[in-house]
């Protein structure tokens, strides 16, 4: 189904004399239908046929696909082999009865289809009409690429293929469709270099005198290496070893078989069999897509036992690190079959919110008869999912209150497929101190919706007590997942996927991110091997949307290379992609407590990356230590964002950033901030739980999850990216400036003469304005960043904070740190917190004057200001407004020798309005 493109038309059956009946179209993607049993109902725009066209509309449609097997091909009415196929229109007409019960909706929009081509004009005809069907058939297809899942359409018998060349085009945009969305390029690493490998395959062996007890394995030896297979009795090894080919210090390879033998006492013997040797000059290379080698006999040479059935199978060739059986290969420079080191993609789990809304309870029974009887008891609802719990405002009961409580009031959670059994919804009696009753309600059991329209049921739980109270109540809820809303779970501004929960809302992916990671280089040693030496034991992880790649670990080198290349879809281009680079600290099980350690993390904006355009670019990789930033190296990354439309591209930036439920039904800051964080840990609990584990201090690293906390270098790095950005308006006053006091005469006449201008041709002042700025940007096209952007220390202002203030950005919450500590701390902030006091209270200075000019605070002022408002009123009626703003032009802009160093009139009439400053405490 993700090839398939569900395309439906919507027209007005009212036949118009020069109007069109197309009111608009939707194309849907395969890879969002449900299964059967799971479709819901959704809403999709209406595309327009032209800019120009005044139609609007939603249409809504429920989607679902049902698994079945293609009906066997029936030998009685396939045509014979020298019978020419009907004609199209022949096959549209006479379909078979097991094709029309099967396909019985898409005969309909076809017979629909055909109708409303005759009523479109005349051109439209004459695209439509396959007139050269006739001709295309009598020549043979070419041969379509053998697919490991076709499409049911494509294995139907001959007869229920149309034999048209819309139908074969529409084949092949399919083929290239999956193609371009697949998890590989055709062309496989064609980013990376091609590392040489040398393969060897051991299978079996076979012995003409084996005796029972025994078991056999395999030793392999290239020079130094020396590598030996499982020890099995009567199976066979089956096993591929991968040797790094630039690490080899031999030519030769020795494959030997031996026995092992165990005694009663447990002494193991060993016994060589034979030996086979290999010139590593005379092995051939395979490159893909070659099928695999096939594993030859060889016979055993210098073998203990001279028996002529000693013999051994096996295969051995050079290929790269594309080959297929690099994966589940023995890796030289991985440390071997270590799980801790191989190479993984992860997927994070599915999240959904789970709105959870608490209506009212109804015959709660309080308490027990014993306990006295309490007024005006307070209650509240308590829900738990898995880790997540969240209460209601308390309310009260009392006389003159329902006794049956009402809260009305949404309590949202976090759910990750596969869900949580059970919610558990509690009535909580703060007076008494115990809870009243409490209900399980089924999550897989719990409604789906897509959009505010279709309202959850609410349905009303039993509410189960102790013992003696089996039934304390009830309690009436409305519960459902919300599948419009996207839940976010890394920082706002490093997003890499903002597509809704539900695959119903998900749209075609309009580009796709291939990203190759060749290697490091000057990597810094952070630990050590043997107590002596220093090492570094790196390998890298990238996320974008759902999908983590992990590299192999690449052991004991500051240089290493590893050559792989992954693939991402892109659903939005306003992205980010994030890298980071680790040491493996947990493959050696030392310590239980051992944690992978952070070399550096890069972030590339696809943005600001060119389309179906090849970045290959070093990045140095710096990490943030209580003692400062430091660089641990340098990274080699290639990028390549291919698109596939254009169009869809530039639409992209019109669309809003986050599904709809996000604006119709908005949840808070507050809110959103609390999700987010249960979302983070969601993932990190999930990851921990892979084979092998992706740690939690690397998901923590990757994500941002500490960007909420306080941090001084933070605060100075965002307070000068707002004087930056100030800084460009004050450039303008500056300039400005200069212009009013005659510093270059030459630029303030030539304003002079475009005031005149604008002033006698106001038509001209916004195709003035657009103009300037198109030329200005275009003229900054040539500075434009050619490489994308880094991490960079000087911007996020390392150097300018103390050791102090980096020791308080690591530390916990809460604090671990002395009193004295804390103290200092709190001093500083303090400081910090009196200048930003003072600041909001001048802004706020500002605003109240204003409002006092126009409540009477001040008489005398506001009416002084009256009076002028009457007198401007009546001068502004008497002279034109071009005279005036010309004059105020020329005023604004006169010369030094008629300006006065003294404020203005306005200015100090303005400064001696009142505000309410003098009314705080």
């Amino acid at each position: 189904m993700a090839s398939e493109i569900l395309e439906l038309n919507v027209y007005n059956d009212k036949k118009a004399a020069r109007r069109s009946n197309f009111l608009g179209k939707v194309k849907i993607a395969g890879s969002t239908f449900a299964k059967s049993g799971s479709e819901t109902l959704v809403y999709y725009p209406l595309e327009k046929r032209s800019v120009f066209s005044q139609i609007k509309g939603e249409i809504g449609l429920k989607i679902c696909y049902v698994d079945e097997d293609p009906p066997p091909s029936d030998p009685a009415t396939a045509p014979p082999p020298d019978q020419k196929p009907e004609s199209p229109t022949a096959l549209e007409e006479k379909p078979s009865e097991k094709e029309a019960a099967k396909k019985e909706e898409k005969a309909e929009e076809k017979t629909e289809e055909a109708k409303k081509e005759e009523e479109k004009p005349a051109e439209a005809k004459e695209e439509s009409k396959p007139s050269d069907d006739s001709k295309k058939e009598e020549t043979p297809a070419p041969p379509l690429p053998e697919e490991v899942n076709p499409p049911i359409s494509q294995t139907m018998k001959p007869k229920e293929k149309l034999a048209s060349s819309k139908r074969s085009n529409l084949v092949l945009n399919e083929l290239k469709l999956r193609s371009f969305t697949g998890d590989r390029p055709p062309a496989g690493f064609d980013l990376v270099d091609r590392m040489p490998f040398l393969f060897v395959r051991v299978v079996k062996a076979k012995l003409a005198n084996a005796e029972k007890d025994s078991a056999m394995l395999c030793k392999l030896v290239i020079g130094t290496h020396s590598i030996r297979t499982k020890s099995q009795k009567e199976k066979d090894w089956d096993q591929v070893f991968a040797f790094d080919k630039e690490s080899l210090n031999s030519t030769s390879l020795e494959v030997s078989v031996w026995t092992e033998k165990t005694a009663a006492d447990g002494e193991v013997t060993e016994a060589v069999l034979g030996t086979v040797y290999f010139d590593l000059q005379e092995v051939p290379k395979r490159v893909p897509p070659d099928s695999a080698l096939a594993p030859q006999w060889y016979t055993l040479e210098d073998s203990a036992e001279d028996s002529p059935g000693t013999d051994v199978m096996l295969s051995v060739w050079i290929g790269t690190q594309a080959d297929e059986a690099f994966h589940e290969a023995w890796q030289s420079d991985s440390g071997g079959l270590i799980p801790e080191t191989r190479a993984k993609v992860y997927l994070s789990p599915k999240l959904w919110y789970l709105r959870v809304t608490v209506i009212q309870t109804q015959d709660l029974q309080l308490g027990s008869a014993p306990e006295p009887k309490v007024r005006s008891p307070e209650l509240y609802v308590k829900a738990q999912l898995g880790a997540q719990a969240f209460k209601t405002a308390r309310t009260t009961i009392s006389s003159s209150t329902s006794a049956n409580p009402t809260w009305n009031e949404d309590l949202i959670f976090i759910a990750a497929e596969p869900f949580e059994p059970f919610l558990v919804v509690t009535v909580e009696d703060v007076t008494h101190g115990h809870s009243v009753g409490h209900a399980k309600i089924h999550v897989s059991s719990i409604d789906k919706r897509t959009d505010e329209q279709a309202e959850p049921r609410s349905k009303w739980y039993n509410l189960i007590g102790d013992e003696k109270r089996p039934y304390a109540g009830r309690i009436h809820v409305r519960v459902c997942l919300e599948g419009g809303y996207h839940v976010v779970d890394e920082a706002a501004h490093v997003t890499s996927d903002a597509r809704a929960a539900a695959k119903q809302l998900h749209k075609a992916p309009i580009g796709l991110l291939e990203v190759g990671i060749r290697g490091a280089t000057n990597l810094l040693p952070v630990k050590t091997k043997d107590g002596t030496i220093g090492t570094t034991d790196a390998y890298v992880v990238a996320k974008y949307g759902p999908k983590w790649v992990r590299t192999r670990t690449i052991l004991d080198r500051f240089n290493p290379r590893w050559n792989e290349q992954y693939t991402w879809d892109v659903y939005d281009p306003c992205t980010v992609l994030t890298i980071g680079v680790f040491d493996n600290g947990r493959y050696k099980h030392d310590d239980a407590g051992t944690k992978d350690v952070r070399l550096g993390k890069i972030r590339v904006r696809l943005s600001t990356l060119d389309t179906n355009r090849v970045y290959l670019n070093s990045y140095s990789l710096n990490v943030l230590l209580p003692c400062g930033s430091k660089k641990m190296g340098e990274i080699e990354i290639v990028l390549r964002f291919s698109c596939s439309s254009w169009l869809n591209l530039i639409q992209s930036y019109s669309s809003p950033m986050l599904p709809r439920m996000h604006y119709v039904r908005p949840l808070g800051p507050a809110q959103q901030d609390i999700l987010r964080h249960s979302a983070m840990r969601i993932v990190m609990a999930r990851l921990a739980r892979s084979e092998p584990p992706l740690g939690q201090e690397v998901v923590q690293f990757m994500l941002d999850s500490e960007m909420h906390v306080w941090s001084m270098r933070r605060s100075k790095a965002n307070w000068f990216r707002v004087v930056g950005c100030l800084s460009r308006a004050a450039a303008l006053a500056r300039w400005l400036d200069g212009i009013k006091t005659w510093a270059h005469p030459p630029t303030t006449i030539l304003v002079h003469i475009l005031l005149v201008a604008v002033v006698l041709c106001p038509h001209l002042l916004l195709p003035t304005i657009f103009m300037y700025a198109f030329f200005i940007v275009l003229l900054r096209l040539r500075y434009r960043q050619r490489i994308p952007a880094n991490m960079d220390p000087r911007f996020s202002y390392v150097d300018a904070v103390g050791p102090d203030e980096l020791d308080e950005e690591f530390d916990g919450f809460p604090t671990t740190r002395s009193a004295d500590q804390i103290r200092i701390r709190y001093d500083r902030l303090r400081a910090l917190a009196g200048r930003a006091q003072t600041l909001l209270g001048d802004v706020a200075s500002q605003g109240e004057r204003v409002e006092a000019l126009l409540n009477w605070r001040d008489p005398r002022a506001t009416g002084i200001f009256v009076a002028f408002c009457l007198c401007a009123s009546l001068v502004f009626y008497a002279l034109p407004f071009k005279a005036f703003v010309l004059g105020s032009g020329f005023y604004c802009l006169r010369h030094p020798r008629f300006r006065d160093n003294m404020p203005s009139a306005p200015a100090n009439f303005f400064r001696r309005l009142p505000s309410l400053s003098d009314q705080i405490l």
